[in-house]
């Protein structure tokens, strides 16, 4: 699915059309590498709870220094990306726990809902962005059959002053009370949703990333730099074998 630039006030109707179907897309660069041994994590520690957040505004899931750097650029109205949430994450970790891969999750804004969920995912502990992440899109499906029944409410909402938009977009689809049950006040909700100056900035990082990588597509892996032309974890584990990882 390709992706259009964004704007904080969009079309509140746009998840429902971007909603089911994206792919991927890049060049066929290989990385070929020796197997690379296991690198221990600091005592008392485990590079599966390690969470690190990167320039680019990512966070990264791993040993920060690990030789093999996966990225994903991903969008909470993706459902591709739930897919590989579903059927790959659990794998990956594994990879990840060896401290040769680090797995860095970046946001690639599509729509004001995807928008809202990627503000909330933020809104607590760095080491609870990707996991509360996995759960949207874990409920990815309901998510986006409430913003298909509420359509017009969502129009509506979207021509609300920037601090109140978002809030209103996450109690009509039912992201307040989702994230509520999962740890995030709705007074903490609330003040993340209002901050539009951290808002804009990862509007903007999403904006300015996808035309610097030529990104127009989700979700979208990179390897040690290199965009890599698959979106699903049977296509995307060979590769990091080839490169060199090993789970445990």
């Amino acid at each position: 699915m390709k992706l259009a630039r964004t704007v904080l006030k969009l079309s509140a109707a746009a998840p429902l059309a971007l909603a089911l179907a994206a792919c991927g897309g890049g060049t066929d660069d290989e990385l070929e590498g020796d197997a690379i041994a296991a690198i221990a994590a600091p005592e008392g520690t485990n590079w599966g709870s390690t969470v690190t957040v990167s320039e680019e505004d990512g966070y990264v899931l791993g040993n920060p220094d690990a030789p093999l750097k996966l990225i994903e650029y991903a969008s909470h109205t993706c459902g591709a990306c739930a897919n590989f949430s579903a059927t790959g994450k659990d794998s990956l970790k594994e990879y990840v726990a060896t401290g040769v891969v680090s797995f860095e999750q970046r946001n690639l804004i599509r729509d004001p809902i995807d928008l809202t969920i990627a503000t909330l995912v933020r809104c607590g502990a760095d080491e609870n962005m990707q996991a509360l992440s996995d759960q949207a899109w874990g409920s990815f499906s309901e998510i986006m059959g409430a913003a298909q029944q509420n359509g017009a409410q969502l129009e509506i909402a979207n021509e609300l002053p920037g601090d109140q938009r978002l809030g209103e977009f996450a109690r009509i689809v039912g992201l307040t009370e989702f994230f509520a049950a999962r740890g995030l006040s709705t007074d903490q909700q609330a003040a993340c949703l209002a901050d539009v100056d951290a808002i804009e900035v990862i509007r903007t990082n999403s904006a300015e990333q996808a035309e610097e990588l030529n990104i127009r597509a989700t979700p979208t892996f990179f390897l040690n730099g290199k965009k890599l032309d698959v979106n699903q974890w049977p296509d995307l584990e060979p590769l990091l074998q080839r490169a060199g990882a090993r789970s445990e």
